[in-house]
Parts: C-alpha cells; sequence; structure tokens
C-alpha cells in the first residue's frame, strides 16, 4: 500500500498544521503523530502530538508540505480517513472523516468500529 493512500489532508489541515508546527521554534518538531486510543463514548479517541523523533514502525505520509507519522497500532483504524480543520464562530479543530468508523459520538471526539 503507498503511504499517499493510508490519509490524506485537506489544504484547510496542512495550513492548521503547519501554524501549529511554526509555534514550536524551540524544538521544532519532525511533524504530527496521528493515533487512536481506546476511550471516549464510542470506543476509540483520535490523539494527535509532535513528532520529536520517529518512533520504529511509525508509517509515514507526505501530503501538502506536511509530514504525518502513523502509530502502528492506528494504522488499521486510520486507512482511507481525510483529515479536515473546520472553524466557525463557536468552535474549530481538526475532524476526521473516517470511512472504517461505524458510529460517532455527539460531539464527534470519539468513534467506533
Amino acid at each position: 500500500m503507498s503511504p499517499k493512500t493510508i490519509v490524506t489532508i485537506t489544504d484547510a489541515a496542512a495550513k492548521r498544521v503547519k501554524e501549529l508546527l511554526a509555534r514550536k521554534p524551540e524544538n521544532p518538531a519532525l511533524g504530527l503523530r496521528l493515533g487512536v486510543t481506546n476511550g471516549g463514548c464510542s470506543g476509540h479517541s483520535y490523539n494527535m502530538d509532535y513528532v520529536d523523533d520517529a518512533q520504529p514502525g511509525d508509517e509515514v505520509v507526505r501530503d501538502k508540505g506536511v509530514v504525518l507519522y502513523i502509530d502502528p497500532g492506528a494504522l488499521m483504524h486510520l486507512i482511507g480517513s481525510e483529515i479536515d480543520y473546520v472553524e466557525d464562530q463557536f468552535q474549530s479543530g481538526f475532524v476526521f472523516n473516517n470511512p472504517n468508523a461505524t458510529g460517532t459520538c455527539g460531539c464527534g471526539e470519539s468513534f467506533s468500529v
């Protein structure tokens, strides 16, 4: 499988990731790590964090000038997902459009497969 097919990132999400990485000048990050943890009202939650060092087994996705490191344990949950960034008058944040999710909670913070 090509890393390009694991996840994609929209222009809005790429712009926001670049802004976040630019705010970390004292210890520049290589990119962002995407992971999935057990928890949330639907069973699984997405998490994102700065990457200072790549971990063995990470899948690396380069898209729109952004480098994403996919935790190997999250890979099966994220294949085919699109990451977007949405801002409106009440909230802003990353949104995962995940074709593997069979359900999501009302706030969109967790999902089930």
